[in-house]
């Protein structure tokens, strides 16, 4: 039986990476792509949009009841009100927005309180297992080290910085009670670029994360659609969902 999700911004950028990776797998079935209610395209089928066949799934802005995970790529204030249906209807969820205030953020930890949610300002592997080790370089080099962060990403990008970059610094924080410098960049349409530089007088070492597809995002966000389905309320992170909590 495959798992039935909807897809809060369903037709932006990342909703339709998620779309065309979940409607390629067996082990998912798209059920409720929605949008906004202003959006142009509601009730087309939502294969017009990922550019395949009909799928029989209308676009829509209502809940129809049918889902069991919530994947939410939209904006801060549209998710949190996908969130609080979430809440009534008793439907986990997968939070991939970024740009939260800390006010918003503790209205999801709060519904966390009774609903499972996965929530990440990345949802890649990658990126999660880069944080990890940046920290734990910063951590071996001392305060002579410097701590950078660049991040660049495509001109459209609403939020800056970026909120990875947020969590590489906080994730170095933590593990050195130092503060990084971050950078941002908005650039054409890079998908996103992660760089952590640690400079001395006598040397430097650079780390590197380079996103070339939206689809290692998509993936992670599948993967914590799978993971957050068995889980008790509670808020989680990716490295919850990779086994590193």
């Amino acid at each position: 039986m495959s798992l039935q999700i909807a897809i809060n911004g369903a037709c932006g950028r990342m909703g339709l990476a998620v779309g065309r990776l979940a409607i390629a797998d067996p082990t998912f079935s798209v059920v409720e792509p929605l949008e906004a209610r202003d959006f142009p395209g509601l009730d087309r089928d939502y294969g017009e949009f990922l550019g395949r066949a009909p799928t029989g799934v209308r676009v829509t802005t209502g809940w129809g009841g049918r889902a069991e995970v919530l994947i939410d790529f939209s904006s801060p204030d549209a998710a949190l009100d996908r969130l609080a249906e979430c809440a009534r209807r008793k439907i986990p969820a997968v939070i991939c927005t970024t740009g939260f205030t800390e006010a918003q953020k503790g209205r999801i930890a709060e519904t966390a309180e009774t609903l499972p949610i996965v929530f990440s300002s990345n949802m890649s592997v990658g990126v999660n297992v880069l944080s990890r080790i940046a920290a734990e370089v910063a951590k071996l080099l001392g305060p002579e080290y410097d701590l950078d962060i660049v991040e660049t990403h495509h001109r459209f990008k609403k939020d800056a910085p970026s909120g990875t970059a947020k969590t590489l610094a906080e994730e170095i924080r933590r593990a050195t009670g130092r503060a990084a410098n971050i950078s941002s960049v908005r650039s054409g349409d890079v998908v996103g670029e992660h760089r952590v530089l640690f400079g001395s007088l006598g040397d430097s070492i650079e780390i590197i994360h380079r996103a070339s597809s939206r689809d290692i995002f998509a993936k992670g966000a599948l993967r914590a659609a799978l993971w957050v389905a068995k889980a008790k309320p509670g808020l989680y992170s990716m490295r919850d969902v990779m086994g590193e909590a």
